[in-house]
C-alpha cells in the first residue's frame, strides 16, 4: 500500500489526539482502564494527550498524509544499571494518573505493568502505539506505517518492540516479523496484552 507519511509536529497535535482517541475508544485495554463508557469518552482524550505529549517531546510521531492514521514511537537506548529507571518509571506513571484520572488507579497501574515487562538490555525501537482511524481500518495502513520505520530498523540493525492489546493487533504484528516475547501479561481482572520483539531482518 502506498501511503505519503510525514513526521508530525506541535501543529499537529489535535488532530493525532482526536486520531488516537477515535482508533483506542473500543479497545479491549481502553476499555479496562476506564470501564464505565460514559466516563471514557470523556477521559480517554486526556490519556491519549498525554502519551502524545511524552511522544512529541522524546520520541517521533509518523501520519499519515491524510490524517488517518499514526505511529508513536521512542527511541529506547542500550540498558541502563540495573533498576536505575525503575522509581523514575513509577514516578511517571503516578504523574500521569495524577494529571489524567486522579482516582483511577488504573490508569497509574497500566504503565507500571508494561514498565515491568519492557525488555531491557539492548537499543530498540519501541511502538507505543499505532492507531487508524476506525473507516480506513482493515486496508493497510497500519501496517504501512509500522514498515516506515521496520524498513530502517534493518538498514540500521535495530531490534523493534511493542505491545499488542487485541488478538487482531497481535496477527498483524506477527506477519510483520515480530514474535512474542517470553508470556502475555494478563491485566487484573481485565485483557490480555502481547509483548512483541521483532530482530532486524536482512
Amino acid at each position: 500500500m502506498g501511503v505519503a507519511i510525514r513526521t508530525a509536529g506541535e501543529d499537529d497535535r489535535e488532530l493525532v489526539v482526536r486520531l488516537l482517541d477515535e482508533a483506542f475508544q473500543d479497545d479491549p485495554v481502553s476499555g479496562w482502564v476506564f470501564p464505565d463508557q460514559q466516563h471514557r469518552r470523556v477521559t480517554h482524550p486526556k490519556l491519549m494527550a498525554a502519551f502524545l505529549d511524552i511522544v512529541l517531546a522524546e520520541g517521533r510521531v509518523d501520519l499519515a498524509e491524510d490524517g488517518t492514521g499514526c505511529a508513536l514511537w521512542l527511541s529506547v537506548p542500550a540498558a541502563h544499571p540495573e533498576n536505575e529507571g525503575e522509581a523514575e518509571e513509577n514516578g511517571d506513571a503516578a504523574q500521569l494518573r495524577e494529571a489524567v484520572d486522579p482516582a483511577n488507579e488504573r490508569v497509574e497501574l497500566i504503565g507500571q505493568l508494561t514498565a515491568a515487562i519492557h525488555p531491557v538490555g539492548r537499543a530498540h525501537e519501541y511502538l507505543w502505539m499505532i492507531g487508524v482511524a476506525p473507516d480506513s481500518q482493515g486496508q493497510g495502513l497500519g501496517a504501512a506505517l509500522i514498515q516506515h520505520v521496520l524498513d530502517r530498523c534493518d538498514r540500521e540493525g535495530v531490534a523493534a518492540y511493542l505491545e499488542a492489546s487485541s488478538a487482531r493487533s497481535f496477527t498483524l504484528y506477527e506477519r510483520l516479523g515480530f514474535a512474542l516475547l517470553d508470556r502475555p501479561l494478563d491485566l487484573p481482572d481485565g485483557p490480555r496484552m502481547w509483548p512483541m520483539w521483532r530482530e532486524p531482518q536482512a
